[in-house]
């Protein structure tokens, strides 16, 4: 592993969110004084969206590992396309209650009386929702119904949302306009610029004892944040590889030419076509002799026959096919019986009903 290679006490560049890699960008520190404003407020909704690895996990992450447990009580969810009674029983399975086969109407008034006990111990509640994209309208509707819980005038849960850009269409969209109503703050997470990447770069390294071991030239970064557009993910995907190759070979020094050698592989990899489907093995078919075949077009090659050369299969294949001359036949028999019986009977060959 490259972190033996160079001294690191850890994996600098992990693609699992930890809140120990937070990094101050501009965009991030813009989310956290919406997000610190909106707790301020301490009711209604908190939007925060961005593109696939913008950082929206690690955001929840810096959060929960900075958040007063002694004050204020937070649940976070992963959502799933799940509609609103699914919704709130996983709110309450997050607040610690038993949702087997409970009403809807009693779990209402069970979460309430949660939230209600969770004030009176001065505590309020976070619900943080994230992958909110994928949240049907019924889903957002039984959350904006909870955000009704109040005692004194003061809200009992407070909702943070953080899904993918589509969700800021799906939020502007029909059926949510009371839900829009609510929402205090909200923040867009941008990508981050090429002056920043260095700074990511050497703040992660950092974060796992870098010694300066490995060194990196100053187009590195511009390489970098060509081709992983200033996402953080995409910036931890190509160094992890980076890294890797340049423990491989030894290197001390590392350059732009090893990250475009290592995007190439990474483009090469997500571009390559699916392994072709095994042949079929080919298998004997013994042409029938039936007078129904069908024709063969006269531009289509004839059938090749199979060559048999073992003297029981031929024994085998001219009984069959002797005993499908007889069953031809005997089916010809048959019909000839048929058509001259329909021909003589007098009855009728269907039965009409008077209107």
């Amino acid at each position: 592993m490259y972190t033996e290679h160079y001294g690191l006490t850890g994996q600098p560049f992990q693609l699992t969110p930890d809140a120990r890699f937070w990094y101050d960008s501009r965009t991030h520190k813009k989310a956290m004084a919406y997000l610190g404003y909106g707790l301020a407020q301490g009711e209604g909704f908190i939007v925060v969206t961005g593109e696939i690895g913008a950082g929206k996990s690690t955001l929840v992450a810096h959060v929960l590992a900075n958040i007063d447990r002694a004050r204020l009580n937070a649940i976070s969810l992963v959502s799933t396309q799940v509609e609103g009674d699914d919704m709130l029983r996983l709110v309450a399975q997050g607040l610690g209650l038993d949702t087997g086969a409970v009403e809807k109407a009693r779990l209402l008034d069970a979460v309430e009386q949660r939230l209600e006990e969770e004030s009176r111990a001065g505590k309020r509640t976070l619900l943080i929702v994230d992958e909110a994209q994928n949240l049907p309208v019924s889903a957002l509707e039984e959350l904006r119904m909870l955000s009704n819980f109040q005692v004194g005038g003061r809200a009992l849960l407070q909702t943070l949302l953080l899904g993918q850009p589509e969700f800021r269409d799906k939020l502007a969209g029909p059926g949510l306009e009371q839900l829009r109503q609510r929402v205090i703050a909200t923040h867009h997470l941008e990508a981050m610029g090429e002056d920043e990447v260095s700074l990511y770069v050497r703040h992660r390294l950092t974060r796992v004892d870098w010694q300066g071991n490995p060194e990196f030239e100053p187009d590195v970064f511009k390489a970098l944040h060509r081709h992983a557009a200033g996402i953080p993910r995409r910036v931890n995907q190509l160094m992890q590889r980076v890294l890797l190759a340049a423990a491989m070979e030894g290197a001390r020094t590392i350059g732009a030419a090893a990250v475009e050698a290592v995007a190439a592989e990474m483009g090469a990899d997500a571009s390559a076509p699916a392994p072709a489907p095994e042949p079929a093995r080919e298998e004997k078919v013994l042409p029938l002799r039936s007078a129904r075949a069908a024709p063969v077009a006269a531009n289509e090659p004839a059938p090749r026959p199979v060559l048999v050369t073992d003297p029981a299969l031929e024994h085998r294949i001219a009984a069959l096919e002797a005993r499908s001359e007889e069953q031809e036949a005997m089916l010809r028999r048959v019909l000839i019986l048929l058509v001259d019986w329909v021909e003589n009977s007098q009855e009728p060959a269907y039965r009409t009903h008077a209107a």
